[in-house]
């Protein structure tokens, strides 16, 4: 795929590179990562649509997902797996798919050991681990390995990689990073043995060695056999990056493997567990220093990941020498044609990810198939196929083109406006406010969170690029609707914020969180309590913002927790930004009353009374009412005569998130 542009471009990105016997047509690499697209441990067409889209769009290397190597290496009831024949036939469909677009494929082989999610009934899973030391974030304490296990699971390791091998693909990846069943024998913390397999440096590498032989023993001499490990794992109790480069320095020395793919963080706690798929607003590719550091240290390629977003910041990983490949997977999950685009010199059309972990990792922990707020489409590749060439890639286009008019500019508006417009019908976009963006203007301006604002950038290039004329300053009532001649109607209006019933005694201050963010004056300094109904972003991030302005915040929330309908990595970033601005939070509780000196709160579930004294500002965190009333009129209108479709998106319909408003905008715009 190297183009004149992308040479003089990104002269390192889109070079080829050979790991092992496998040339790789560029260095964008899709790393591993849990679709929750497997169904019984299978490979199915949904996952072969998803990771099809990705090698069409340019990808150099796609890394399929963890397969569980054993019995015993259920570590969800969505996992892969590669323990018995049974798995062959899917994985060779895979392949020939992948390579039929160009693009390698690597196979990760996995045992989390001590880490275990959930079971498909349930019940909790019997977790294995070189000793019984606990995991702290899912709260498991485990068994012990027997030798006789040990041995079953190296064997599992060379047969797994071996069925890869069958299956066509072009290698496979061990995954020791993140806390997993090989690091916990490599940390002196998790494995305590005093057997054959620990006790002292050799003893605690010796898993890991052997697995890595038991790969390269049952495969054909050339297929490559690479590794993924943590270089710290940032925990207390987690492998070190010196103890993690020790163990790569003697295995490279031994040729143990072809590559190694680093990463950060672990598994086993929640501070550490965020670097698995750091959100904003850890840095883009903060972990190529460490990266730079095991190139130093090893003789094979290194492959980098940690929020490498862009393919200007990949360039500058990899012509500063601190790594060979960079892993976009995120990126790619955001924009499947990435690649493609980058090539052609359209870096303007780049749909670029903003680090919100909703529907990626978010969707991953509530084991829903993957997808992108932004780009709805991913995870939903044969319910919405993709029509041109990679990079110009559309929707089916319409056999009758209308004219379509589409009120709000928000996030569904505009999706809905894009999609129309690329499908071939004439579409204006009709903004009351100067500015099209809906509530990601205000998200934006919260503490940390300004990346998010780069959906609207996306969402209004995508728009104006298929030609949608957006006239914003303008309010649309009936009377417009009726006058503009349109023959379909997409109404995306939006929301407002609700006021709950309370007891207000007097004069009280009381603002509502919108107001709070757009003007610092509206909230007066003193003692402020952020009254949170629905536990999200929200209450945690206006509270943030007012302590960051001199505020004493205290923030009541419904929920068990502060941030809880959040992704955890970016609730866990959020809630310590919040306690290093020293907000007070008070989980299970809902809002009574305010008077002039003391803010009334109740425990959900004892109904106490909790009363915060001496306030001058009570701040709205309540949630909000659809903004529907001319999508009741147009409805209305349009069963009376029939002059017009009339279709609805995002939150006028109900209040909900930013997936959900794209979601149906993308839905909208298909079916004008």
């Amino acid at each position: 795929m190297t183009t004149p542009t992308a040479a003089a471009s990104f002269p390192n990105l889109f070079s080829p590179i050979t790991i092992g016997s496998v040339t790789i047509r560029n260095r964008i690499l899709s790393s591993g990562h849990d679709t929750v697209m497997a169904v019984g441990g299978l490979i199915t067409d949904q996952l072969i649509a998803y990771q099809e889209a990705r090698a069409r769009g340019g990808a150099g290397l796609i890394v399929i997902q963890v397969a569980g190597v054993h019995p015993t290496a259920r570590y969800t009831s969505t996992e892969l797996t590669a323990d018995t024949d049974d798995t062959i036939p899917g994985y060779t469909e895979l392949a020939v798919v992948i390579h039929r677009h160009g693009a390698k494929v690597f196979g990760q082989l996995f045992h989390g050991g001590r880490e275990i999610m959930d079971t498909e009934d349930g019940t909790l899973a019997v977790a294995w681990a070189p000793s019984p030391v606990p995991t702290e974030r899912f709260h498991v304490i485990p068994r012990a390995m027997t030798e006789t296990l040990i041995n079953e699971i190296i064997e599992g390791f060379g047969a797994s990689a071996l069925r890869l091998q069958t299956a066509g693909l072009d290698g496979v990846e061990v995954v020791a990073s993140h806390g997993y069943l090989p690091s916990q024998f490599l940390n002196p913390r998790t494995n305590l043995r005093t057997d054959g397999w620990g006790g002292d440096e050799e003893r605690r590498l010796r898993f890991l060695r052997e697995a890595l032989a038991a790969c390269r023993a049952t495969t054909r001499p050339g297929f490559v056999v690479g590794l993924r490990i943590s270089i710290g794992e940032e925990s207390p109790d987690g492998l070190t990056e010196d103890e993690a480069i020790a163990a790569l320095r003697t295995l490279d020395g031994e040729d143990a493997f072809d590559y190694v793919s680093i990463v950060r963080g672990t598994s086993a706690t929640l501070a550490g567990s965020d670097h698995i798929v750091p959100p904003s607003p850890i840095a883009a590719g903060y972990t190529a220093p460490h990266a730079r550091k095991v190139k130093a240290a090893v003789r094979v390629p290194v492959m980098v990941a940690g929020r490498i977003t862009q393919p200007q910041d990949a360039e500058m990983i990899l012509a500063a020498g601190n790594a060979d490949m960079c892993v976009m997977t995120r990126a790619l999950i955001c924009d499947p044609e990435l690649p493609a685009k980058a090539a052609d010199g359209r870096l303007d059309e780049i749909r670029a990810c903003i680090g919100c972990n909703q529907a990626c990792i978010g969707h991953f922990h509530a084991s829903h198939p993957i997808s992108c707020v932004q780009f709805p489409e991913t995870g939903r590749e044969r319910a919405f196929p993709r029509y041109g060439e990679p990079g110009h890639a559309r929707h089916a286009p319409t056999d009758a083109p209308r004219d379509v008019l589409v009120i709000g500019g928000g996030p569904a508006g505009l999706k809905a406006a894009a999609v129309a417009a690329e499908r071939g019908h004439t579409v204006t976009l009709v903004e009351a406010d100067r500015r099209v963006g809906g509530q990601i203007r205000l998200a934006q301006l919260l503490p940390n969170r300004h990346e998010i604002g780069g959906a609207i950038t996306n969402l209004e290039g995508e728009a104006r690029r298929a030609g949608v004329n957006i006239v914003t300053g303008v309010r649309a009532d009936a009377a417009y609707v009726r006058a503009s001649g349109a023959e379909a109607v997409i109404v995306a209006t939006g929301a407002t914020p609700y006021t709950p019933p309370m007891e207000v005694n007097g004069s009280p201050r009381i603002v509502q969180a919108w107001d709070a963010i757009r003007d610092a004056a509206s909230v007066p300094q003193g003692n402020v309590v952020v009254a949170d109904f629905r536990s999200d972003w929200l209450g945690l991030g206006v509270a943030t913002l007012l302590a960051s302005r001199g505020c004493r915040v205290t923030l009541g929330v419904t929920g068990n927790m502060a941030g809880q309908r959040c992704q955890q990595y970016v609730r866990d970033q959020m809630t310590a930004a919040a306690r290093r601005a020293h907000v007070t939070i008070l989980p299970t509780t809902r809002l009574f009353g305010v008077d002039e000196s003391a803010v009334y709160l109740q425990d959900v579930l004892t109904e106490e009374a909790v009363v915060i004294e001496d306030t001058v500002a009570l701040v709205l965190a309540q949630g909000h009412l659809p903004a529907d009333a001319l999508l009741l009129e147009l409805e209305a209108d349009a069963a009376t005569d029939g002059a017009y479709l009339v279709l609805a998106a995002g939150d006028v319909q109900s209040p909900r998130t930013i997936e959900e408003a794209v979601l149906e905008g993308l839905r909208a715009g298909v079916a004008v």
